[in-house]
């Protein structure tokens, strides 16, 4: 039995949109459950209203339950989604890893199977450094990266080719996911499923 967690910040969509999509394909790929949330949003209400988009999406996903230290612990694969800020995993993301030391002493995090995926304004963004930085807390926590890598021909669409993790351009438009990004992130997901079944079933046959 594989639990996942897809856990995201997403303002305008975009991360909200391909969270979705691997949550879906986890699902297909024979994960037992799967949980899609979000992390607290730490912007003003103010800041966010000034955005008609944000705050639409905001509205849109309030239903959406975040995420607490407690389903990392229960999940034995880990997708996190930001969008890029500065080259930078988003404080509301970084903010929830934050909290996750208490796990890490108790060496709860050890062996969890996890990746990332991302999105940003334009195509130099810094779509590579937000996955290598995410990257440095699963070095700390112990866990098993998987990477997209070029394991599948979706990897070799003109609109991917991210080794480290799906990723998309928004172009600055809300909930402007390209369709071979969607493939991608499937593709990533189904591949850490995969990867984590494959490994339960080697500890259960040794």
């Amino acid at each position: 039995m594989i639990n996942v967690a897809v856990i995201y910040y997403s303002s305008t969509g975009n991360i909200h949109t391909m969270a979705t999509a691997a949550a879906q394909a986890a699902g297909k790929a024979g994960a037992e459950e799967v949980r899609l949330l979000k992390v607290a949003e730490l912007a003003p209400a103010a800041v966010i209203e000034s955005n008609p988009a944000w705050a639409q999406h905001a509205a849109a996903t309030a239903d959406i339950a975040e995420a607490t230290p407690a389903d990392l612990e229960w999940a034995d694969v880990v997708l996190l989604g930001t969008p890029t800020r500065f080259g930078l995993p988003a404080a509301q993301l970084k903010q929830f890893i934050d909290t996750t030391g208490g796990l890490w002493a108790e060496g709860k995090l050890v062996d969890k199977v996890v990746s990332s995926f991302t999105s940003t304004s334009t195509a130099h963004g810094g779509q590579e450094s937000t996955l290598l930085a995410l990257n440095n807390t699963f070095y700390h926590w112990g866990s098993i990266i998987v990477p997209p890598g070029f394991a599948d021909p979706v990897q070799f669409d003109p609109a991917n080719g991210n080794p480290y993790g799906a990723s998309s351009i928004s172009d600055n438009s809300p909930d402007n996911v390209a369709s071979a990004n969607l493939a991608a992130v499937e593709f990533q997901a189904r591949r850490a499923v995969e990867t984590a079944s494959a490994l339960k079933r080697g500890r259960l046959a040794a």
